[in-house]
């Protein structure tokens, strides 16, 4: 108790900066991956078959491939092709085509619980193909995947340690506790003290989405 005291004397603030950087990246990555992601499940719904196969492959790609793999790519193997991208828009950029991989394949199941029938009267109303997903399809699906996506929420929080693997010009949980670690002998308390800040998160986290859960459950 008395370690953990004194390295929050000394890196308090230091771990309160780590963690405002976990949330930006949580946060930046999941609001242009769900975007992404919708635009994608959209995307598939049309009738273009070579479309639907090529986004079919996209997000069977990014929802398989290890994350760390991806950013090496993007951070060592991009920068041959003559695309460069700084190291914190690298993260944020893995973190968003996984992200997006995930919520186009949870939408895509919340989708075919909505009643066909529900889309047929649409179509006698002469209501157009996108009105219809926009209108109709898409909300209902939204609102049965709100635990799915706030487990991918959590999920992308933690992943922010990625971040670690690369020089930010600052740090993160993460790399935070590595930097303790390496300068100092209060590993284990800076350990400990991360993890309780991961935590806390994602026990926010699912407690907000809990609480959406409630106010969108549709009753059947």
């Amino acid at each position: 108790m008395a370690g953990a005291s004194q390295l929050l004397a000394d890196y308090g603030p230091a771990f309160g900066q780590a963690l405002l950087l976990t949330w930006k990246l949580t946060l930046l990555s999941f609001v242009a991956g769900f975007a992404l992601g919708v635009v994608v499940t959209v995307a598939r719904l049309l009738p273009l078959r070579p479309l639907r196969f090529m986004l079919t492959a996209y997000v069977e790609v990014f929802r398989n491939i290890p994350s760390v793999a991806l950013l090496i790519f993007i951070v060592f193997a991009l920068p041959d092709l003559q695309v460069v991208i700084d190291y914190e828009p690298s993260v944020i950029l893995t973190l968003t085509l996984v992200c997006s991989a995930f919520t186009s394949d949870y939408l895509r199941t919340g989708i075919n619980t909505v009643d066909g029938g529900q889309v047929d009267a649409a179509r006698s109303l002469g209501m157009s193909p996108m009105v219809i997903v926009s209108a109709i399809v898409l909300p209902q699906a939204l609102r049965t995947v709100v635990q799915p996506m706030t487990s991918l929420l959590i999920a992308l929080m933690l992943s922010t340690s990625l971040a670690s693997q690369v020089p930010l010009p600052g740090r993160e949980l993460t790399a935070l506790v590595a930097k303790i670690a390496n300068d100092s002998a209060a590993g284990i308390a800076a350990f400990a003290v991360a993890a309780a800040l991961y935590l806390g998160s994602a026990l926010l986290i699912a407690w907000a989405g809990a609480t959406l859960e409630r106010k969108v459950r549709i009753l059947r």
